[in-house]
């Protein structure tokens, strides 16, 4: 036996996931988001650099910082539990490719 949903709640499930918490309105991104700015910046810097050069390893690190406290600020601070789950993956990712 098939279960159906009923529009509204589809609606509401998503408007659920959505949702800011503190407007009220749909938020799937915020501008403006320094960290992102500053990780587009040091992939700029990456790909200009040569690989193995101070700068090039340095810029490394320093996104995977930024990856990290942009993905913490989400977890901690995010508006709704989209974001809230976008900044634990990103977290996970980051610790993942720290200790392989």
């Amino acid at each position: 036996m098939d279960t159906v949903v009923a529009p509204e709640r589809k609606s509401s499930l998503l408007r659920w996931w959505f949702e800011n918490r503190i407007t009220g309105e749909i938020t799937v991104g915020q501008f403006p988001n320094w960290p992102l700015f500053a990780l587009a910046v040091t992939w700029v810097v990456g790909r200009l650099v040569e690989d193995g050069t101070r700068l090039a390893d340095g810029a490394a690190w320093v996104a995977v910082a930024l990856w990290l406290y942009w993905g913490a600020d989400e977890l901690v601070r995010g508006v709704n539990p989209w974001r809230r789950l976008l900044g634990t993956g990103v977290v996970l990712w980051q610790l993942a490719q720290l200790l392989r």
